[in-house]
């Protein structure tokens, strides 16, 4: 008789074997000579789309996107964690009222930060 956790732990070993599986066959390849040591200089060129670029090709990003997608993540998270509380709200009780009151706090903090140091200003 399978308990939950032996399911656990086939899941475990498979977990194990799959990554094992991902990090060792590449180098299994390279041993036995089906993926080339030295690649053709070719493959070092940059392109786009299958086209070759147009003028500079090592362009800096606006360091804003980042922040932006910070913030986004941040916000996406905070729904994650309040969708469950919303439903669950009058079995949950005063307890869980305050811990997500809390939560929020914590991201508004984060928010107000990122706002007085003006990262959500688009120049």
């Amino acid at each position: 008789m399978l308990t939950d956790y032996t399911y656990v732990a086939y899941y475990l070993i498979a977990a194990f074997i799959f990554a094992g599986g991902a990090i060792g066959l590449p180098i299994l390849l390279r041993y036995f000579h089906v993926v080339p040591r030295n690649p053709n200089a070719e493959k070092y060129n940059i392109y786009e789309c299958g086209m070759e670029t147009t003028g500079k090709t090592w362009i800096q990003f606006n360091f804003r996107y980042y922040f932006y997608a910070l913030i986004f993540v941040t916000l996406d998270v905070m729904v994650v964690f309040l969708y469950p509380w919303a439903v669950q709200l009058k079995q949950l009780g005063a307890t869980a009222l305050v811990t997500i009151l809390v939560f929020i706090f914590i991201i508004a903090i984060g928010y107000i930060y990122a706002w007085k140091k003006k990262a959500l200003e688009w120049n």
